[in-house]
């Protein structure tokens, strides 16, 4: 599904990101840790297409097609997702108009009609089920006034909403109680099929109790430099990235 060979990303002239490999398979759940300032969100983006990165790459695809020819809009047509760390709002915009904008160009692009006033409002309540969003939450502007859980419900509920192929949650768990982590988190993993993957970005073992990885990827300065399964998670959380960094030699 994804497939990324020796990707280097550099933003005005510093690189970020100096040689990552990486896979990910329809199925899969890959969690990546690391600390702060390891890349992990550069990542993210540079997978989405943001635009602000200098990138270079042997392979840099999605379904078998290249990732660098395609535009921000062109990569979520094709169901790659990417729930943000820090979800913006957008005034004036609703978040029924929103998703109901971006589902029907979705369809469009697949070659589908759009859906129904009628379709469509079912749909939104069927999904807002998923993350226990209260259906008044969508008459209101995206993410305008919303806490930090509501944000976070919303950007799974719009998970939910376009059925991504392939979803990236840039640490989804951020600022979130134990009841919305729960919430949040169980929402993932009911979204999860044998046809699509999940990439989570975290920094806590927590999220991981919910949202079950197959893969764990530790990455340092820009590379993945240590790879296990669910229970490496574990272990960094009881001692750290000390044992890793010390070993690790450029």
């Amino acid at each position: 599904m994804l497939k990324i060979k020796n990707l280097h990303a550099s933003v005005d002239g510093k690189e970020i990101l100096r040689g990552i490999d990486f896979e990910v398979k329809a199925g899969e759940v890959h969690a990546i840790m690391g600390p702060n300032g390891s890349g992990k969100s550069t990542l993210a983006s540079v997978i989405a297409g943001h635009s602000k990165f200098e990138i270079e790459a042997d392979e840099l695809s999605f379904d078998g097609e290249d990732l660098r020819t395609m535009s921000i809009e062109e990569r979520a047509r094709k169901g790659l997702f990417l729930g943000f760390q820090y979800p913006v709002e957008i005034p004036g915009v609703t978040m029924a108009n929103f998703m109901k904008i971006a589902v029907n160009e979705q369809r469009k692009s697949r070659g589908e009609e759009p859906l129904t006033a009628a379709e469509f409002l079912k749909m939104m309540r069927e999904k807002a089920k998923v993350v226990e969003l209260d259906a008044k939450m969508t008459a209101r502007a995206v993410n305008e006034g919303f806490s930090g859980g509501e944000k976070k419900k919303n950007e799974i509920f719009q998970m939910a909403m376009l059925d991504p192929k392939l979803a990236i949650l840039d640490e989804t768990d951020s600022g979130l109680d134990i009841d919305a982590l729960r919430i949040v988190a169980t929402g993932v993993t009911k979204l999860h099929t044998p046809q699509n993957a999940t990439v989570v970005i975290t920094h806590y073992q927590r999220l991981l109790d919910y949202i079950v990885p197959d893969f764990v990827h530790v990455l340092y300065k820009g590379k993945i430099i240590y790879s296990g399964d669910k229970s490496l998670a574990l272990k960094l959380e009881k001692e750290g990235y000390d044992w890793l960094i010390n070993d690790y030699k450029e």
